[in-house]
């Protein structure tokens, strides 16, 4: 299926589910995050979710992030430029919704980019080689472009994957796993 197919597919996948669902997989997602090997690591980016649009309830992450001592990292989106900012989540941030619902930090610490070790990746869909589905804007594809090489990347997803995306674009940046609810993909 084409990227086009798949967000029209996933988003109304996504309005079917329950609050009570979206809840359920959410936690059941968090939980299978503890049997990655990622927890050495100290700088986690993690996406706040647009609730309106049923992402998953990165919640339950962010309470294992901050149980573990983790650096925790959210990010601002800058529409015109299509770059985020990426600032450390404190007791002291500000959190407020931009025009696109979206959370996101007022200000704060700024965390480049080269010192995230993992990143959590919001995403509509992805296939059986990593490759992911997001709404269209390019801004994760960026923002993994400018991460080392090596920084761990992580969808988060309800829904199980796809066989194949066949409109894969060249600066798309492919996924390391991909957890859902049942199951740990490794790619």
């Amino acid at each position: 299926m084409k990227k086009t197919e798949l967000r029209i597919k996933y988003k109304a996948l996504r309005k079917q589910l329950s609050e009570n669902e979206t809840e359920e997989m959410s936690l059941a997602v968090a939980n299978k995050l503890l049997t990655l090997p990622i927890w050495e690591k100290t700088y986690f980016h993690i996406f706040l979710p647009i609730t309106e649009h049923h992402e998953l309830n990165t919640e339950f992450i962010l309470h294992l992030l901050s149980g573990k001592d983790k650096e925790i990292i959210i990010s601002k989106s800058d529409f015109e430029t299509r770059n985020m900012s990426h600032f450390l989540l404190t007791d002291n941030t500000k959190i407020k919704k931009n025009e696109y619902n979206i959370p996101e930090p007022v200000d704060g610490i700024e965390v480049p980019s080269h010192k995230i070790e993992v990143v959590f990746v919001p995403l509509l869909a992805f296939d059986k080689k990593g490759h992911r589905v997001g709404y269209g804007k390019g801004f994760y594809d960026k923002f993994l472009s400018e991460c080392k090489p090596e920084t761990i990347k992580i969808g988060l997803s309800y829904f199980e994957a796809e066989d194949l995306i066949e409109d894969v674009f060249e600066d798309d940046v492919p996924l390391d796993y991909c957890v859902t609810p049942d199951k740990i993909y490794k790619f």
